[in-house]
């Protein structure tokens, strides 16, 4: 293999690795769950690929299913076509793996690399055993409601756990406090429930295609520039 033919053979690889890791990433400053969603990108690259036509294509399908289940919940968007954070590590994978085994087939490889295939879902579902298993009796993460709107003080408080649930909670001050805040939820995909018995203002925000992940948030005017958000997996 010349020279020429070895840069071409390897460039699209690293190029894909490269824009799924930046993918992955998004939203840049909060948890980079997305990075899991690159394991697929790197087996189909370095693993299975064989032609750069076939591998391209494939791999930028990759791509686009990681820009799925990254780009609109780190956008603030919600609904049931909105995948949760946590199938990023199961269900990513599960769907990565048919487009592979596509990739493969029209390759004319049959099913080589079978295993890689199964060893990435399986590696998938550990992961969410344990992610799920540190859920437990563990307060919510940013969920949208961190980091606040801009011009408002932002204090978190203690929050607190019982029931089998967390919720954690902060204070927000500042001119038009409650208005701010009820704007900034919005805009990420929070949407007006039904209040509960406190008769606090409650909004949610729903996200997953196949196990919905609901989170919720009260908010509650302790004074007259402060409102308080107590927010919590439903």
């Amino acid at each position: 293999m010349s020279r020429v033919e070895h840069v071409v053979e390897r460039w699209w690889r690293v190029a894909l690795v490269v824009a799924g890791v930046a993918l992955g990433a998004f939203p840049w400053g909060a948890p980079p769950v997305g990075l899991f969603g690159v394991l697929p990108i790197v087996v189909w690259c370095w693993g299975l690929a064989r032609s750069p036509r076939t591998g391209l294509a494939v791999g930028l399908a990759l791509l686009a299913l990681l820009a799925w289940f990254v780009l609109p919940r780190g956008l603030g968007w919600s609904g049931r076509w909105v995948p949760s954070a946590v199938e990023v590590y199961w269900l990513l994978p599960v769907f990565a793996a048919v487009l592979c085994a596509i990739g493969v087939l029209v390759e004319r490889r049959r099913l080589a690399g079978l295993g890689r295939l199964a060893a990435m879902v399986l590696a998938g579902l550990v992961a969410t055993g344990f992610v799920l298993f540190a859920q437990l009796e563990a307060p919510p993460g940013d969920e949208g409601v961190l980091p606040g709107p801009p011009g408002l003080r932002v204090a978190e408080g203690t929050g607190w756990c019982g029931s089998g649930n967390c919720a954690r909670e902060l204070d927000a001050t500042g001119d038009r406090a409650h208005e701010l805040v009820r704007a900034h939820l919005a805009a990420r995909g929070f949407a007006p429930r039904p209040s509960l018995s406190s008769g606090d203002e409650r909004v949610c925000r729903l996200t997953g295609l196949v196990a919905a992940h609901e989170v919720c948030a009260e908010l509650r005017d302790v004074a007259v520039d402060t409102v308080r958000v107590l927010w919590y997996v439903n």
